[in-house]
């Protein structure tokens, strides 16, 4: 498949303050030679504990952040030339964790309607790009509302239809779900994944719910810069210890039947979902 994004030998070294650039110490790499792909309509989630470089990662993904060294491209483009730099954030959106901070407008239409409009789209195609939006996350009855009335996770529904209204053909979800009630987390999963579905858009998830990844189509862990696992969610799950020694927990279906074999079971450790769970621990219950 083709590839959307690409980096190679990709490092990322933060500025530092005065003060620690007198003690004379090399700062450390955010992100220490990274070689990575991701290939055209496939749901990625990326995992790591605080300060593994996980966003730092994702925010090279659309020039957010340009590389300290190596290379980060999308779509074959440099994402260091500047003068593609528009065309580059127009495939690649991004949405944060809190969407207080992406909502600029003071009704849910002309928000989503804000990047068309500052693309130079027509009125008649940024009228079809809003409905469009709206509609695939659910939102289409609350166009005329004000954004400051709706729920934390009506609101993030509104800033991924904002990124949705410049058809782009990948989008980063920063820690999306971190500020939502269970309710809205699930909602916002089930966009992600339709995106995927449904609508051909490349999805990108950085997350630190292991819950979250397991419906992806690859997952990748990161710690201090690096990626250590890299494979299908079912390959990385039954690696308990490497991602317990990098801070990380697996999900709780996986830790469940993980705990079940140190008591003498032996059951699968990819059966990931609840359904799986349940059935693998009812046939071992039924041969016992």
């Amino acid at each position: 498949m083709e590839s959307i994004i690409k980096t190679e030998k990709l490092e990322f070294i933060y500025a530092r303050a005065d003060a620690e650039k007198q003690e004379g110490t090399p700062p450390a790499p955010a992100l220490n030679k990274i070689d990575l792909e991701i290939e055209k309509g496939t749901f990625v989630a990326i995992i790591g504990h605080n300060g593994s470089g996980k966003t730092t990662l994702a925010k090279h993904f659309n020039a957010i952040l340009l590389p300290s060294g190596g290379k980060a491209y999308v779509s074959g483009m440099d994402t260091s030339n500047e003068d593609i730099l528009l065309e580059i954030r127009r495939r690649v959106g991004m949405v944060f964790q809190n969407p207080d901070n992406q909502i600029v407008a003071t009704v849910v239409e002309e928000d989503v309607a804000f990047a068309p409009e500052n693309l130079g789209c027509p009125s008649d195609e940024i009228r079809t790009r809003v409905d469009d939006a709206l509609t695939i996350v659910g939102m289409r009855h609350y166009s005329q509302r004000a954004p400051h009335l709706l729920s934390g996770g009506q609101k993030q529904r509104v800033a991924i239809a904002g990124v949705l209204a410049m058809r782009p053909e990948c989008i980063v979800f920063d820690e999306p779900t971190a500020m939502l009630d269970p309710i809205g987390r699930v909602k916002v999963l089930e966009i992600m994944r339709d995106l995927r579905d449904n609508h051909g858009v490349t999805v990108v998830l950085i997350t630190h719910h292991m819950d979250e990844a397991i419906n992806a189509d690859r997952l990748i862990v990161m710690s201090d810069g690096n990626i250590i696992l890299d494979g299908s969610p079912r390959e990385v799950f039954l690696q308990v210890e490497t991602l317990r020694e990098t801070g990380l927990e697996v999900p709780d279906t996986v830790l469940l039947l993980h705990k079940l074999n140190d008591d003498g079971f032996d059951l699968p450790l990819d059966a990931l979902s609840v359904e799986e769970c349940a059935h693998a621990i009812y046939t071992a219950l039924q041969t016992r």
